[in-house]
């Protein structure tokens, strides 16, 4: 038996003599080392040693809430205490209470995510340097922001008063490497990282070094634009991001607090009739994968948008029962979300497609309101001319509403950035509004 599950037992024995209608509770250990080197030198070395215990207890519909990060006894009845006096000076709420025992994760699958990795800090340093030396010696390279490598690996335990014990275990690692690039009185900066739930699929330091230098090489020599209505490519690690909205406006919460620009969007078309989104949980081996909701729901393959129309919001128990609908399984967020491509090509064949508009490759702000749909944020990235890119370009603003940004989605390409949540290639967008500065 586990640390995290002798704890379970210990909780779940406390618990027994507050009487309460139900309990959930969450015990997570996570460890890990972090290195930081700037021009040679280490600037931070870390390591990590995280617990955490959190419990929800349930009287009728009364719900407290309370957490430590002490796991020992004492605290442990302190914290189940907390929870129950806060629930009894609460205000019953008709939609509190755990998910149908039928819903639970009593089978969950093996998605085979945990790799740890066995890294000493002088191995970590090492690693670092070797990523920003050999950045340091591409041509126009002048100075660093810094490599920094990471490893961290998590256990953690869901328990709930169903009788349901599942156990989840995961690693991830990680290589970033932000460079400066001069040229004459131009000064560039760039930034990319390579992340892995097993060390062994990392891009090496030497690969990393090089592609994050020449990201600061391609920006040299940038220009503004004139203002402008143009169509406009997102690169792949930028298109997850409008996803992630469309996403957001289809939770539940939204739903019910009404704060969504697709507020009651069900059985509508939000895209073209070409795309669609798949939840994919049970992927082996994938970053985003997972088997359990926060709720202790067994995850499920499922469409949220399939060919263009939204068959489904995004629930978890609580967002479910105010709406009137089933879980979907998603407390807690979405698993490794899919943009089914609609173009057989990636980003190079797609700026030919294009033609003439803008690729944009970095975006900065939070000009987004997700109740009206509209979007504004600067942005930087490639003016393309007769299928082909002309010029670098910066100090740009983009602008449009995403409810037209999404049903102006022509093209999704085969170019998927494996390292977020939500899988994507680059996005063609037929006309956006551009200012330059």
């Amino acid at each position: 038996m586990s640390s995290l599950e002798q704890t379970a037992d210990i909780v779940i024995e406390l618990l027994k003599k507050y009487k309460v209608s139900s309990y959930e509770l969450l015990l997570d250990s996570n460890s890990g080392i972090s290195t930081t080197v700037r021009l040679g030198k280490v600037e931070t070395l870390q390591y990590h040693l995280d617990k955490n215990f959190a419990v929800n207890v349930f009287f009728g519909k009364k719900k407290g809430h309370a957490s430590s990060v002490d796991l020992s006894k004492n605290s442990l009845e302190k914290t189940i205490e907390s929870a129950c006096l806060i629930a009894k000076y609460t205000q019953a709420d008709p939609f509190n209470g755990l998910a149908p025992k039928a819903l639970m994760a009593f089978d969950a699958p093996d998605l085979d995510l945990y790799y740890p990795w066995d890294l000493q800090a002088h191995q970590s340093i090492d690693i670092a340097k070797e990523c920003e030396e050999i950045a340091l010696i591409q041509d126009e390279i002048t100075n660093s922001d810094g490599a920094e490598l990471s490893s961290f690996q998590g256990k953690s335990l869901y328990a709930n008063s169903h009788g349901l014990i599942a156990m989840q275990n995961s690693t991830r690692h990680s290589l970033h490497c932000a460079l400066i690039a001069s040229r004459n009185h131009d000064m560039q900066k760039a930034y990319e990282y390579t992340t892995a739930i097993d060390a062994n699929d990392l891009q090496t330091p030497q690969q990393l070094g090089i592609k994050t230098a020449k990201l600061a090489q391609q920006k040299l020599g940038s220009r503004s634009l004139n203002s402008k209505k143009c169509p406009i490519i997102f690169a792949p690690h930028l298109s997850n991001g409008l996803f992630a909205r469309l996403l957001d406006a289809l939770s539940g919460a939204r739903q019910y607090k009404k704060s969504s620009f697709l507020l009651n969007s069900a059985d509508k078309l939000v895209l073209p009739e070409n795309i669609s989104l798949r939840e994919h949980p049970f992927a082996k081996k994938t970053l985003g994968a997972k088997a359990i909701d926060r709720d202790g729901v067994l995850k499920r393959e499922q469409y949220f948008i399939q060919h263009g129309q939204v068959k489904s919001y995004v629930m978890g128990q609580y967002s479910a029962n105010q709406l009137g609908l089933k879980t979907t399984a998603n407390a807690g967020g979405v698993s490794n979300v899919v943009v089914e491509s609609n173009f057989d090509g990636g980003l190079d064949e797609m700026i030919q497609t294009m033609g003439e508009g803008l690729v944009v490759t970095e975006l900065m702000g939070q000009g987004v309101n997700m109740t009206t749909g509209d979007y504004s944020r600067g942005a930087t990235g490639f003016w393309v001319e007769n299928g082909e890119i002309q010029y670098p370009v910066s100090e740009l603003t983009i602008a449009g509403n995403l409810k037209d940004m999404l049903l102006g989605i022509e093209y999704v390409g085969n170019d998927i950035d494996w390292r977020s949540n939500i899988k994507v290639g680059c996005v063609l967008i037929n006309q956006m509004t551009v200012a330059g500065g």
